[in-house]
């Protein structure tokens, strides 16, 4: 596995057999997660490559109602972005289209490069880390009958892990799956997940760039695969109020000369000290961690108590209402799982903040509380965002470029909120005041 931000290899599926590649979709992650770009005709390829290719930076500083809050005062100039080859791969759902990764030239935000800033960072104390994306999502249908104008598209209860037509019907999921396996990116399994219409997809543990770009791949395939079909696929954390929410749940460990340095099969628990300062790095800086990890007012509504998503800064052994959980398996499958994740967070910032919260705990050789004992954590976007303008330590790991962007951006999206006459509001008080 890789160590540090060097290349892959670059993969052998391009072009396909008889299939020659027309156009290269060079994309880049915005801070919302968001898959941007061009796309550029072959002939037209060499060109990027040398010079690379320029966008409006107000991107970077635009919230999700197309409001750019960042960028005015400097008048909004370009930002350039250069593809990494090696992460050239064809598309399975669009015959003739490759895709290619690219990386955000500074001084502007650039998400793919806090994860490598984050891995060099833990590479200088000996540690490669590893990380294993699970991403829920939901699969609606379009109907202007529904509240919203969405509907379920499998909606009957108690569908959890069950496979086949009943709860894929046409073997659409179970078709993205295989697509995403054929692009290279590991996607082991899929199952029907808790709640009506929901789904994960698992991809396989990689060192942490190959992760996040993973788990930022599978995100904008899945939305491009459905909306073929004329569905919707989303990450919203929590979409309905009769059900539960969609995560992003983040395994990680650390390798050092080969092998799992959390392992240990002589200490207490099977588990080597360093686990133990990663997991109190990460709870000793939860309360910024929540802003990448949360990164929507909706994703609060999916925080409350007995709903498997933890409501504390705490840790356990195979608990599951955890913040981080600690997994049974030991030897190469030493791991924590971190729980608190919304399906919206943004892979590449979620990655990027977890690794460098268990760095610090590692340097400052940190020791975590008790398990299942800790604080409870920001119940809302606003008071995460205030946790993570006030820690020096992940705000410097990130940067300004990225952090004071995100704050202003969120910021923006609270105050918006707060404005914002509701549909609950008209129905608990319209008619009665």
């Amino acid at each position: 596995m890789r160590t540090d931000d060097a290349p892959a290899a670059a993969p052998e599926r391009l072009p396909p057999d008889g299939e020659p590649v027309k156009s290269i979709r060079v994309v880049f992650a915005d801070l919302h997660g968001i898959a941007r770009g061009k796309d550029v005709p072959i002939s037209e390829f060499d060109h990027v490559v040398e010079h690379g290719l320029s966008f409006c930076a107000a991107v970077m500083g635009t919230d999700l109602r197309h409001t750019p809050v960042v960028g005015g005062e400097e008048g909004y100039p370009d930002l350039t972005v250069r593809p990494d080859l090696a992460t050239m791969l064809s598309l399975p759902w669009e015959p003739g289209v490759a895709s290619c990764l690219s990386d955000v030239e500074p001084p502007f935000a650039d998400p793919r490069g806090a994860v490598k800033q984050a891995a060099r960072r833990l590479g200088a104390l000996g540690f490669a880390p590893i990380v294993g994306p699970e991403l829920e999502f939901f699969l609606l249908e379009r109907d202007a009958g529904a509240p919203r104008g969405y509907r379920r598209r499998v909606d009957q209860l108690s569908m959890i892990y069950t496979v086949g037509p009943q709860a894929d019907p046409g073997g659409l999921v179970r078709a993205m799956t295989e697509s995403l396996a054929e692009l290279g990116l590991e996607a082991s399994a899929v199952h029907h997940e808790f709640m009506n219409s929901q789904y994960e997809i698992n991809l396989r543990r990689a060192d942490a760039l190959t992760a996040a770009d993973r788990a930022f791949r599978l995100k904008s395939a899945v939305k491009d695969m459905a909306a073929q079909r004329g569905l919707v696929a989303t990450f919203m954390g929590k979409p309905f109020n009769d059900q539960g929410g969609s995560g992003t749940h983040l395994h990680v460990s650390l390798d050092r000369d080969g092998r799992n340095a959390f392992d240990a099969p002589g200490e207490d628990h099977g588990v080597a000290g360093v686990l133990h300062a990663f997991i109190a790095g990460v709870l000793a800086h939860a309360g910024a961690l929540m802003a990448f990890l949360n990164p929507t007012i909706n994703a609060y509504r999916r925080l409350h108590p007995d709903s498997l998503a933890p409501t504390r800064a705490d840790w356990g052994w195979d608990n599951r209402s955890a913040f981080i959980r600690v997994p049974p398996e030991r030897g190469p499958g030493t791991r924590i799982e971190v729980r608190v994740g919304d399906g919206a967070a943004n892979p590449y910032l979620a990655i990027a903040a977890v690794l460098a919260a268990g760095e610090h705990g590692i340097r400052q050789a940190m020791t975590p509380p008790s398990p299942l004992a800790g604080p409870e954590l920001p119940k809302t976007l606003d008071a995460a965002l205030d946790a993570l303008a006030a820690d020096a330590v992940i705000a410097g790991a990130l940067g300004p470029a990225i952090v004071d962007t995100f704050l202003a951006v969120k910021r923006f999206e609270v105050e918006r909120h707060r404005a914002w006459v509701s549909d609950w509001e008209i129905d608990e008080y319209l008619h009665h005041l």
